[in-house]
C-alpha cells in the first residue's frame, strides 16, 4: 500500500517568544533553491557578471549612456561626483559600484586598450594593488573621442531600447558599436556557476580581422590577429597552437613577461613593463621572499621607483651578476612571467555561451549587420515622409491661389484641413505640412525649389531600398566603418611578441653545483642531510629515545623529493632546501620544516628522480593494496603540498617502492604470511585509487606490515607463496619469525 500523502502543514514552535507569534513551515530544498536561488543566479548571470556582444556589462552601458546623455562627448569634463548621480537613475547599486566602474573604463587607470572615460585627476593605476582612486568629489572626466563609435547612430532605431529599474526612462538594451568591442576591451566577471575572463586584443588588428571574415568567413585568423594585447606591455610568448585553440574554442591561456633593460653604470636593472595579471606590489612581496629564503642571493636591493613618467621596478645587482641569468630565475620563480587564462564567455540573447573568435566575430556581424539594416530602415522611412509632404506641396504648385482662397474662405479653424484635403486631394499630413507653411514662404520660387527635391529625393528612397535588399551593399557599409575606425583610432601593438625559440636559452642555475649526499628519515620525522666526507668523520647516528632509523639513501644535492604523511598528503621539496648536517645531531624535524598540519606524522620518504619512473605500492588495514604510478605525482607547477596522496578508506600500514617485479611478503596479525609478485596487482594513474583485495581476512584480524621478500627471515618461502590473490596465506612458523617485524603503525 503507498503512504498516504501528507500535506506541509505549518508547525509552530514556541508560539510565544517575547511576546512575538513566531511560525517554522518546513519547505523543500529543491523548492527554496528554485524560488529563491535560481532567480538570483539568473539575474547575476543575465544583468551583472556576463558581457554582452556589444563588449559591455551592464553597468558599463549605463554608465557611458547617461554620461552621453549628459552632452559629456563633446563638451568639457564634469565632477565624477556629478557622473555619479546621474547613473543612479539607471544603475541603483549604489555610487560606490558605479564610481568603480568608471574608475575602469577610465584612461588614467590603464585597465583597457581603448579607454572610454577621458578622465583627469587621480584614478589609481591598474598594474598597482595599493594606489587607488581619489574621491569622487575631486575628479573630473568626459567621454572620450571613441565613444562616437560607441553612439554612433543610437537615435536611428540601431538597438532596441528597455525600461530602466523603475520604469521612469528608456535605456539601450546593446550600444551599436561600430568595431567589435568585445573582443578590444578587455573583460572579467564571476556570475553564479561560471566566468568569462576576455583579454583585450589591438583594435586595429581585430577591425582588419573582421574585414578578412566578412570577405572570407574561412580565412585564417592567425594572418591578420596576431595574438592578445594588454595596456601593460610586456611581452607575450606566441605559441601558435595556443592561440589557435583559444581562437577556435574561447579557452585557453597566454604567457606574458615583463620588459627590462640592464643599465650598466650603475649596475642595475630596470623592469618597466609587466604582466596585465599581475601588480608591482605582487612582484616585489615574492622577489622579496625568496631573498629572505636564501634562493636569490644576486640582489642588493629591490625598490619602486614609479613616478609621473610611468612605472618602473629598480633591482640593485652584486658584483659579478650577470643579468640575464638572474632574470631568467625570476622570470621562473616570480609573476614576472605569467599566465593570463581566457574564458569567451559572452551572453548570446540572454543565453551564456562559450564561443571562440570565429564564432564572436559571426555573432557580432550578424548584430551589426541587422543594427545596420534598422538604421538603412529608420532613414528611408523618414526620407519616404519627406517625399510623401513634398508630393501634397506639389499639388497646391497647380493653383496656389486656390489654396489661399479655401483657407480665407474657410471660417473655422478646425475646417481648414478638411477643406485642403477636398480641394487638392491631399491627405490630412500633407493638409496639415501645407497649413503650417509661413505666410512668406507662399511663393513659387520657395514651392518650386521644395518640389525639385522630389526628384533627388525619390533616387536617395531608391538607392537606400535597393541598399536593404542587396546584403552585398550591407556588408560594404560595415567594411567602411571598420576601415574608419581602424584609420582613426588605431594605436601600434603595446604588447610585442616573441617566440619561445628566439628567447636566450640559459642553463638553469638556482644555486650551487650538486654533489653527493646521504639522506636519513627517523621514525619519528627528523631528517638528516650528511655529505660522505662528513659521513666518514662522524661516529653513530644520534636520535631520539626511543626513535630510530626508518629509510636511507644516497643521492645528489639537488634531488627532488617527496614526504608521505598519516594524513593523506604528500610534501614534495628539494635536498638543496636542507642544509647540511652532521650524524651527531638529531635533523630537521620535518612536520615543522614543512608546514605540516597539526598531528601529522611522516611515514614514508620516495626519491622519484627527474623521470618519475616506478610505482608505489599502499597497503591498507582491510587487506587491500593499491598500485599507483610514481608518474601521478608529478606536477607541471611547483606544488609543494598534494592532497589526497592515497585512498583514506582504510588507515595505512605500509608503504613500499617498486621499480622492478619483484615479491612481496605481507603479515596479518593473526598471525599470517602471504607471499605474492607484485605483478599481480595492476598500476593506476589515480593516487586515491582504494586498490584490490590482496589477504583474505577474518573479523577481528587485520593486515599489519608488508616487505619485500628480501628484508625478510622467511626460510619456508614456498609455504606462504600464492599464484593469485586475495588469499588467506598460511600461520607463521617461529623459525619463520626471528626478526621483529617494522610496520608504520
Amino acid at each position: 500500500m503507498p503512504k498516504k500523502k501528507t500535506e506541509n502543514k505549518p508547525k509552530v514552535k514556541n508560539p510565544n517568544v517575547m511576546g512575538l507569534h513566531a511560525a517554522v513551515v518546513e519547505q523543500p530544498i529543491t523548492e527554496t533553491l528554485e524560488t529563491n536561488y535560481m532567480p538570483y543566479a539568473m539575474s547575476v548571470i543575465v544583468s551583472r557578471a556576463i558581457p554582452e556582444i556589444d563588449g559591455f556589462k551592464p553597468s558599463h552601458r549605463k554608465l557611458l549612456y547617461t554620461m552621453y546623455k549628459m552632452g559629456l562627448l563633446t563638451g568639457a569634463r564634469t565632477k565624477s561626483a556629478n557622473i555619479v548621480g546621474q547613473t543612479m537613475r539607471l544603475n541603483p547599486h549604489g555610487d560606490a559600484a558605479i564610481y568603480d566602474t568608471m574608475v575602469r573604463l577610465s584612461r588614467g587607470y590603464g585597465a583597457l586598450l581603448t579607454p572610454f572615460v577621458d578622465s583627469k585627476g587621480n584614478f589609481g593605476k591598474h598594474y598597482s594593488r595599493d594606489m587607488s582612486c581619489a574621491a569622487p568629489r575631486y575628479t573630473e572626466a568626459k567621454l572620450t573621442p571613441i565613444c562616437q563609435e560607441l553612439f554612433r547612430d543610437i537615435d536611428s532605431d540601431t538597438v532596441d531600447f528597455v525600461d530602466n529599474y523603475d520604469n521612469s526612462m528608456k535605456e539601450p538594451a546593446l550600444l551599436p558599436t561600430t568595431f567589435p568591442n568585445i573582443l578590444v576591451s578587455a573583460n572579467s566577471g564571476i556570475a553564479v556557476g561560471m566566468a568569462s575572463q576576455f583579454c583585450g586584443f589591438n583594435l586595429k588588428e581585430v577591425c582588419e580581422t573582421t574585414a578578412a571574415y566578412l570577405k572570407n568567413p574561412g580565412c585564417d585568423l592567425t594572418d591578420t590577429l596576431l595574438g592578445p594585447d594588454f595596456p601593460t606591455g610586456g611581452e607575450l610568448i606566441c605559441n601558435p597552437d595556443a592561440l589557435r585553440e583559444i581562437y577556435e574554442t574561447g579557452r585557453g591561456s597566454v604567457r606574458v613577461r615583463a620588459k627590462w633593460r640592464y643599465l650598466k653604470p650603475e649596475n642595475l636593472i630596470e623592469i618597466y613593463e609587466i604582466p596585465y595579471s599581475t601588480s608591482t606590489e605582487a612582484i616585489l612581496d615574492k622577489t622579496a621572499a625568496l631573498m629572505k629564503a636564501g634562493k636569490i642571493r644576486e640582489i642588493a636591493d629591490m625598490r619602486d621607483e614609479t613616478d609621473l613618467s610611468g612605472m618602473k621596478l629598480a633591482i640593485d645587482l652584486k658584483r659579478g651578476t650577470d643579468p640575464e641569468k638572474l632574470m631568467a630565475k625570476l622570470f621562473r620563480q616570480t609573476p614576472l612571467e605569467d599566465a593570463f587564462s581566457c574564458n569567451f564567455n559572452v551572453l548570446i540573447a540572454g543565453m551564456p555561451k562559450v564561443l571562440g573568435v570565429r564564432k564572436i566575430l559571426e555573432e557580432w556581424t550578424a548584430w551589426r549587420t541587422e543594427s545596420v539594416r534598422r538604421r538603412v530602415f529608420f532613414v528611408l522611412g523618414k526620407k519616404k515622409e519627406k517625399l510623401h509632404l513634398l508630393m501634397g506641396l506639389k499639388k497646391i504648385l497647380l493653383d496656389i491661389d486656390k489654396a489661399i482662397q479655401i483657407i480665407r474662405e474657410t471660417e473655422a479653424d478646425a475646417e481648414v484641413i478638411p477643406n485642403l484635403m477636398i480641394g487638392f486631394g491631399i491627405d490630412q499630413v500633407q493638409a496639415e505640412y501645407v497649413a503650417e507653411i509661413k505666410l512668406r514662404n507662399i511663393n513659387k520660387e520657395y514651392i518650386l525649389k521644395r518640389v525639385q527635391e522630389t526628384d533627388a529625393l525619390q533616387k536617395e528612397i531608391d538607392d537606400l531600398e535597393d541598399t536593404l535588399q542587396n546584403p552585398k551593399r550591407i556588408r560594404k557599409i560595415i567594411l567602411g566603418e571598420l576601415s574608419q575606425a581602424a584609420k582613426k583610432y588605431g594605436e601600434p601593438r603595446k604588447t610585442s611578441i616573441v617566440y619561445a625559440h628566439e628567447l636566450p636559452q640559459l642553463d638553469e642555475d638556482d644555486g650551487p653545483e650538486t654533489y653527493p649526499v646521504h639522506i636519513f628519515l627517523s621514525r619519528e620525522g627528523y631528517f638528516k642531510k650528511i655529505t660522505p666526507q662528513s659521513l666518514r668523520m662522524s661516529g653513530a647516528q644520534k636520535y631520539k629515545d626511543g626513535d630510530g632509523l626508518r629509510q636511507s639513501f644516497e643521492t645528489d644535492s639537488g634531488a627532488e623529493v617527496m614526504f608521505f604523511t598519516d594524513k593523506c598528503q604528500v610534501y614534495k621539496t628539494r635536498l638543496s632546501e636542507f642544509d647540511d648536517t652532521k650524524a651527531s645531531v638529531l635533523g630537521d624535524y620535518l612536520p615543522s620544516k614543512l608546514g605540516m598540519d597539526a598531528g601529522e606524522n611522516v611515514v614514508y620518504m620516495v626519491l622519484p628522480g627527474t623521470d618519475y619512473a616506478g610505482f608505489l605500492l599502499f597497503f591498507f588495514e582491510n587487506g587491500k593494496a593499491a598500485r599507483v604510478e610514481i608518474k601521478a605525482y608529478q606536477t607541471a607547477s611547483n606544488r609543494r603540498k598534494l592532497t589526497g596522496a592515497y585512498s583514506d578508506k582504510s588507515p595505512l600500514k605500509a608503504v613500499l617502492r617498486v621499480d622492478q617485479e619483484q615479491e612481496l611478503a605481507v603479515y596479518s596479525s593473526e598471525p599470517r604470511c602471504l607471499i605474492f609478485q607484485t605483478g599481480l596487482l595492476t598500476a593506476k594513474s589515480t593516487r586515491t585509487t582504494q586498490g584490490v583485495a590482496v589477504m583474505t581476512l577474518k573479523p577481528k584480524y587485520r593486515l599489519e606490515d608488508a616487505r619485500l621478500l628480501t628484508e625478510t627471515p622467511i626460510v619456508n618461502q614456498a609455504r606462504y607463496r600464492v599464484r593469485a590473490i586475495p588469499s588467506a596465506g598460511a600461520l607463521l612458523r617461529q623459525e619463520d619469525t626471528e626478526e621483529t617485524q617494522i610496520s608504520l603503525s
